[in-house]
């Protein structure tokens, strides 16, 4: 279809002209490859043909045409000027350009290369008709692409190709048409339609930095007859032949068959869709039904052709390469995937120019980098003024303590404006620009309170940074703030309190003394909805204007500018409340040149995108989301745009701040310049004999404890440059140094080893050094106090390298005596007077020599007189003696030789202590042997802590997770090693202990019970920790209590012992039940109280009442639970005055309460008016077994968020000290509720 040009080219005057020409009139045939409007110059028509092409027999002389032929062809036929240059082509070939210059050309068209020779004339006479049309202006734009303008009626149209949208107002116009815009229309001419079979494509169109094309296709469906239904299957088509699959990008398009017939409109149908590499197109497998097509009726078809158009409106896209600093002149701010509305709410702090000049000059100079809110800010204020790349948050986020999802989830966009204004105000007290937030962002509003009929005001002026506006049932913003400012009446139930003048009605509402330059405006879209008892979003629609004016809800007693105000931020949610995506149009300049801001790409945008679509309410309306819109509104004042505004430049910025941020650049740079190059190097650890200096255990060094000395070189780097470098760092000439590289055996030791430098000085380092990196050696120096200039020669052949150790037994240490290069052929005993005079013992001191061999192995020498490679098994580098006096009797010694010293250090192990009773506790770590026992351990562990070891108890760690398991008995008869359980490699094995009051074996006969003590005020007082003994009662428990809490002199001087579940009472325990018959519920505590006065007696009358705390419903409780005395035939209103008393709630406020009864959750209200009195046979528990009284009960609930009690009635006096009550025993369930009026 596309073969030809016959499918894509359209007849205009020019064609014609160059027709004529082809036929003997000019001396040579164009070949045409393109003429191109665009917005670069409106009156340029560039034309580009292909040179000297091979000229068509018969119609043209041989050679082509110039650009002066060209020239004159145009002239002769418009009024024009023509100039023209030959360009060279990235092919290497040359194109003529030629440049027209007219005020109307005829008609545009687009015509790829194409090879004319093969032109069918017939089919070609066919599809170039020409149309007459009215002249217009065309343009250029930087892409290529044609741009017409035409009138309002006429229809265009370009065969086969896609041109943009017809410019319809003056603001779509400033946009810059390039490959980058916004929207455009794709028009796609199919000929042939009848023989269609396959899909086919229209040329593509570039529509913000993508090709869009059209697709249609022939598709057939099987309706409910089952049978076979042709249509025209019409999509859209965005990126299709990308391989990427990162890529997104939203549209809006409008597809449309066009109709060729007068009198019938197109048939057009609205997409919405994201565009990704798995849904790269969409449209309709049934637009329309493939007979309606090709009816003529219908006026689809002419000729056999069909047009389809598609507009599309797309955004910016994510994933691919999008230069919004090019495009809009501001950058973006990166996702970092759980930030929600920050990055938006970022940027209108950020285009708030004056407060970003203000936030500059804060000073942070000795600010921490890490924790500096204000540092953070600066730092991300200044990237986003200077940078070219999407700015990163993670360290503003970081700084206030905001770095998971749940953070920004449990707070609003108002909550972290007032976390990032409130610190900056603070950070910038005392400083130049002091005052700058209050001043930007601080109203005034008056609250005020009339009396109707006596003469008593009250007014109170408070300051504000934002308003909260309502929108549910609001249709505007005008709406909405008369809402804000009503007047509320006072009167019935409701009526003031006016002091003297008793009970009044009266008004009470709001008015505004002054408006701040810039107007935060928080919608108020995610409400809390008592049915579903979470948050809801509302999606209303809530109209906001452009221009604002609040004149009508300022009273000032000042004169102050109009407060009219223009719109300058537009922040949107879309999704709802359990999630979504946030974006911002902003209006940088207060111009009305809007701008998007969508995380990491910034695009432009119209007044309509950025306004009207965020209304909100958009069900009818396809293009826009129902769930998109506005949540925060910012208006500046317009007297005030040009302060606010102001442009803030580098001279704004103090130079210290500038030189921090360059400095953190520049070490980022360079941090990132290392990883990306980190493959080209290698880390070279070097230790030296100083690090061998108080080393206890076996080898010459740990590796987890040493310091190293590390270089960074590059792994071509040589052996000699290396140490040229060492040489330089560690200022030693380098023939007093030489490497050792160590390397780990076979029997796990790791030991050096000799490199001969005259033969590895110009190997590559990577070449030698092992596979393993970091790459470590040991650097033998000469010693300074030596007199030598050089280091010793080493005979790889005949010379061994040996390291030295002298133990002493009765310290059980290790001392490090330096090393010694030896013959492979000398005796072993000539190391006993090197070996004397490390050491600083006598010269003929007898010595027992040892060889380590391994961690668990160490061999005595037993004759000395042999050769070394006889006595040392397998004579190597590296090799390790260890020596001790042989002439001193050290048998009383715990470890008498190194034989057993290094038998016992086989078996040490850290071991780490945490104190059970400290969740978070790091504890100390502590060298044991694992043949210790118990007491050795304990022992071990109280000198650490200062204290006696058997006021210790210990815990093993559980298998399962890393906490205490079950407590060690202080008659534990194992090893250490049986206790610690087993852990990774490297991973530290752990113990856990709590220190008592009492001796671990006291405890182990005791029970240990956890109790809160609630004194006669209902308050929490302290935790106790009681030892009662295992087979006691709960009178056992309760004299354990009386040790340590203050009795009151008038009380009773008797506790009981309360159970508690979920805040309310679920059992009073007898003091004979055995302590063992308590429960160890999760859910359930103890409570231990002081029995009151008046309560320790009960009448047969009487019974007493548990009380709990709960709001909204019955199962909602909280706060501290009580018990509470009732009489049968007792006034209700008694019973309140008692609760009121307990309380000790103000009379005022117990006035809200409201009561009912609650039977099977069904409350009973019993109003104000009714004489409601006690019943005891309503209460009065049922026959039971067991240790629990059956119960009922009565209770109180204050309204939604108020406090709130409920009472459940106790057991029959006369079984009070005999047994407990339970409410899981209860038959009946009865409350009693209060709620506010």
């Amino acid at each position: 279809m596309g073969g030809t040009i016959n499918s894509r080219r359209a007849a205009s005057p020019l064609v014609k002209l160059v027709e004529r020409e082809e036929r003997g009139e000019a001396p040579d045939h164009p070949q045409v490859s393109s003429l191109k409007i665009g917005a670069n110059d409106r009156r340029n028509l560039v034309l580009c043909l292909d040179e000297f092409r091979e000229p068509r027999s018969g119609l043209c002389r041989s050679g082509g045409l110039t650009p002066a032929d060209i020239g004159r062809i145009a002239s002769k036929y418009f009024k024009v000027s023509v100039s023209g240059k030959n360009l060279a082509t990235g092919s290497g070939k040359e194109r003529t350009v030629i440049h027209i210059k007219s005020k109307k050309i005829k008609e545009s068209f687009y015509c790829p290369v194409s090879n004319m020779n093969h032109l069918n004339q017939v089919v070609y006479d066919k599809h170039c008709h020409l149309s007459e049309s009215e002249e217009m202006d065309t343009r250029e734009d930087d892409n290529g692409q044609v741009q017409t303008d035409i009138g309002e009626t006429e229809e265009q149209y370009l065969n086969g190709d896609i041109t943009e949208n017809s410019v319809g107002n003056q603001e779509e116009a400033m946009e810059e048409e390039d490959e980058a815009r916004s929207a455009a229309t794709l028009r796609f001419v199919v000929p042939n339609f009848c023989k269609l079979r396959e899909t086919a494509l229209s040329p593509p169109t570039y529509i913000r930095n993508l090709p869009w094309k059209i697709m249609v296709m022939p598709r057939t469906t099987h309706g409910q007859d089952r049978q076979p239904t042709r249509s025209l299957g019409f999509f859209l088509q965005c990126n299709g032949e990308s391989d990427s699959s990162t890529w997104s990008c939203n549209a809006i398009a409008d597809l449309r068959l066009i109709s060729q017939k007068e009198g019938v409109e197109n048939f057009a149908r609205k997409i919405q869709h994201l565009f990704y590499s798995k849904e790269n197109d969409w449209g309709f497998s049934h637009f329309m039904t493939w007979s309606e097509v090709l009816d003529p009726e219908k006026g689809y078809i002419k000729d056999d052709t069909v047009i389809l158009e598609v507009s599309v409106t797309a955004d910016a896209p994510h994933g691919v390469s999008w230069d919004s600093k090019k495009h809009t002149g501001y950058v973006g701010l990166k996702n970092q995937g759980a930030t929600c509305y920050m990055n938006s709410l970022l940027q209108t702090l950020f285009f708030t120019n004056k407060l970003r000049k203000a936030v500059y000059q804060i000073p942070t100079e000795s600010d921490d980098s890490s924790r500096s809110v204000a540092l953070a800010l600066q730092r991300v204020f200044y990237e986003l003024q200077f940078s070219d790349r999407p700015v990163g948050t993670k360290k503003l986020t970081k700084s206030f303590g905001w770095e998971t999802l749940d953070s920004f989830m449990q707070h609003d966009v108002q909550e972290l404006c007032r976390v990032l204004l409130d610190n900056m105000e603070s950070k910038m007290k005392g400083t130049c620009v002091e005052g700058t937030i209050p001043r930007l962002f601080e109203g005034k509003m008056t609250s005020f309170l009339r009396c109707k009929h006596v003469n008593y005001t009250s007014s109170r002026k408070e300051p504000f940074y934002d308003i909260q506006l309502n929108v549910k049932g609001k249709k505007t913003i005008i709406e909405s703030f008369k809402d804000y400012c009503a007047t509320e009446t006072l009167d019935g139930e409701n009526k003031y309190d006016a002091g003297e003048y008793g009970l009044q009605e009266a008004e009470k509402g709001i008015f505004f003394s002054s408006l701040p330059p810039v107007l935060h405006l928080h919608l108020l879209r995610f409400q809390y909805d008592p049915l579903t008892d979470q948050n809801i979003k509302i999606n209303d629609r809530f109209e906001f204007p452009e221009q604002l004016n609040l004149e009508e809800f300022l009273k000032s007693e000042e004169e102050c500018p109009p407060a009219v105000y223009t719109l300058h931020a537009v922040l949107v949610h879309s999704g709802d409340n359990h999630g979504g995506h946030y974006v911002v149009f902003i209006n940088p300049k207060g111009d009305g040149k809007w701008c998007k801001f969508d995380d990491d790409v910034v695009s432009r945008c119209s007044k309509q995108e950025a306004v009207d679509h965020n209304f909100g309410g958009n069900e009818d309306d396809i293009t826009v989301k129902h769930c998109t819109n506005a949540y925060m509104l910012v208006y500046i004042k317009d007297s005030a745009i040009a302060d606010v505004l102001q442009p803030v430049t580098e001279q704004d910025i103090p130079d210290q701040l500038v030189e921090r941020l360059s400095e953190e650049r520049r070490q980022e740079t360079l941090r990132r310049k290392e990883r990306n190059e980190a493959h080209l190097y290698m880390t070279v650890q070097i230790v030296t004999s100083d690090s061998f200096c108080g080393h206890q255990g076996t080898d010459l060094f740990d590796p987890d404890k040493i310091n190293y000395r590390c270089f960074k070189v590059k792994k071509m780097s040589t052996l000699r440059d290396f140490m040229e470098i060492v040489s330089e760092q560690m200022k030693y000439p380098l023939e007093m140094i030489r490497p050792w590289p160590l390397i780990y055996r076979t029997n796990q030791t790791c030991r050096p080893v000799a490199v001969d430098l005259e033969v590895d000085s110009s190997k590559h380092i990577i070449d030698i050094a092992d596979s393993s990196s970091p790459w470590t050696i040991f650097l033998e120096t000469v010693e300074p106090d030596s007199g030598m200039l050089c280091i010793q020669e080493f005979d790889k052949e005949t010379d061994v390298l040996l390291f030295f150790k002298l133990y002493d037994p009765k310290n059980k240490r290790m001392s490090y005596c330096g090393h010694t290069y030896m013959s492979i052929h000398s005796r072993a005993r000539s190391l006993v007077p090197i070996l004397n005079d490390r050491a600083g013992f006598p010269e003929d001191t007898e010595l027992m020599l040892f060889e380590e061999v391994k961690p668990n192995v160490v061999e005595r020498i037993e004759n000395i007189d042999l050769p070394l490679e006889k006595v040392l098994d397998e004579l190597m580098d590296g090799d390790i003696i260890v020596f001790q006096r042989a002439d001193i009797n050290f048998a009383d010694c715990e470890l008498p030789t190194a034989k057993e010293y290094f038998r016992d250090l086989f078996h040490r192990v850290d071991v780490t202590f945490c104190d059970k009773t400290i969740p978070t506790d790091p504890g100390f770590t502590i060298e044991l042997s694992l043949k210790m026992n118990y007491d050795q351990m304990a022992h071990a562990v109280a000198q650490r802590l200062n204290t006696d070891p058997y006021l210790l108890q210990f815990f093993k760690t559980t298998n399962y997770r890393d906490g205490p398991g079950t407590a060690l008995r202080c008659t534990y008869e194992g090893t250490l090693k049986e206790l610690l359980v087993p852990v990774k490699a490297r991973q530290p094995k752990k113990i856990y202990y709590q220190q008592l009051n009492i001796r671990v074996s006291e405890l182990e006969n005791k029970k240990q019970i956890k109790c809160t003590w609630v004194n006669s005020k209902l308050k929490e007082e302290k935790e106790l920790v009681l030892y009662p003994t295992k087979n006691g009662v709960v009178v056992d428990l309760l004299e354990e209590a009386k040790k340590q809490v203050e009795l009151s002199e008038s009380g009773s001087g008797r506790l009981r012992l309360l159970e508690i579940i979920s805040y309310k009472i679920f059992a009073v325990q007898r003091e004979d039940m055995p302590l063992d018959s308590l429960a160890n519920a999760g859910t359930k505590s103890l409570r231990i109280e002081e029995i009151p006065n008046d309560e320790l007696e009960i009448a047969d009358e009487e019974l007493l009442i548990p009380v709990a705390h709960f709001q909204k419903e019955v199962f909602s409780t909280f706060g501290v639970p009580f018990l509470l005395k009732i009489k049968h035939k007792e006034p209700f209103l008694k019973v309140k005055e008692r609760i009121q008393k307990k309380l000790e709630v103000p009379d005022k406020e117990f006035e809200r309460y409201k009561f009912a009864i609650v039977v099977m959750g069904r409350p009973n209200p019993i109003s104000d008016d009714m004489d409601y009195y006690i019943n005891l046979q309503d209460f009065l528990p049922h026959p039971q077994t067991g240790n629990a009284q059956k119960v009922e009960s009565l209770g109180l609930l204050l309204h939604q968020l108020s406090p709130a009690l409920q009472l459940l009635c106790g057991c029959n006096p006369s079984l009070l000290d005999k047994c407990a009550f339970s409410l899981s025993s209860m038959y009946k369930l009865l409350r009693v509720y209060s709620c506010v009026r």
